[in-house]
């Protein structure tokens, strides 16, 4: 039951609501972008699904509809009233809350026993960059990530060495999965029309090989190294690793941060830890 844009604009009218621009609250209002964001999302009958920024709950009805099991995450008290109105023939669990401060684990399941939630959301643009990392970083609960996104956030979230984007949100994201971009949203589909394009990117599934226990190491390497890209690693690194973790990792002293990919940063990163890159 995907909102049309009269009925937005009937449902914000009703309630006295006008979209917070310091929340970043744009909503769809295309029941074709709704359905597209499901199918491509592979969102099946039995999936669980937390979804991040529910709004009025378009999608989140559109969700409940495929027979997943949703959790509906949202910020703003207003809406969340508006929301468990909407949802209330389905079996929608609704959460008002900020989701870089949620307990992840009360509300997912234990760390241990629950790593096949799929995370789906039109994700505020104020919050995109750090609530992906976030669930990447402290949620393995979560095993993929279908989100919209403003076009610039998408392009750094996907980005590869060589790309005008690449920089340290490209390289902590692929540390942890494989992101790529699935299609292009109009700003003429939202209510507010933001100024700027939306794109589809799809995260997911977690890399097998990612190590939790490691990663601070590596994250603390790759924010050293980006943290001043125009100069020389042996200069921008020259407090993070030892001079002889470059011919450890095959990586010249003269690179600069934007030339190294994944594998290069997880040896940098290797040298003096006993870790086999």
């Amino acid at each position: 039951m995907s909102l049309s844009r009269s009925e937005i604009h009937r449902m914000l009218a009703e309630h006295g609501i006008r979209p917070s621009k310091a929340l970043g609250q744009h909503f769809v209002a295309d029941p074709n972008t709704i359905r597209r964001i499901v199918r491509l999302a592979g969102v099946q009958r039995g999936d669980k699904v937390v979804e991040i920024g529910a709004g009025l709950g378009s999608l989140t009805t559109a969700l409940a509809e495929c027979g997943a099991q949703v959790v509906a995450v949202e910020i703003d008290h207003r809406l969340a009233a508006v929301l468990r109105e909407q949802v209330a023939p389905w079996p929608v669990t609704v959460v008002e809350a900020d989701a870089l401060r949620l307990n992840w684990d009360e509300l997912l399941g234990p760390q241990d026993h629950s790593r096949n939630w799929k995370l789906v959301g039109n994700l505020p643009y104020n919050v995109a960059t750090p609530l992906v990392l976030h669930v990447l970083e402290h949620v393995p609960q979560v095993e993929s990530l279908f989100i919209m996104v403003q076009r610039e956030v998408a392009e750094r979230l996907v980005a590869i060495p060589g790309d005008a984007s690449y920089g340290a949100v490209s390289v902590k994201v692929a540390y942890w999965s494989h992101a790529t971009l699935a299609g292009r949203v109009p700003a003429t589909v939202f209510i507010p029309q933001p100024r700027v394009e939306s794109e589809l990117v799809r995260i997911g599934p977690r890399r097998a090989d990612a190590d939790r226990s490691f990663y601070p190491r590596f994250e603390s390497i790759v924010r050293a190294g980006f943290a001043q890209r125009r100069k020389m690693l042996r200069r921008s690194l020259a407090r993070a690793v030892a001079p002889e973790a470059f011919a450890f990792a095959g990586v010249s002293p003269e690179a600069r941060a934007e030339e190294l990919g994944l594998e290069a940063w997880s040896r940098l990163a290797a040298y003096g830890t006993g870790k086999v890159p």
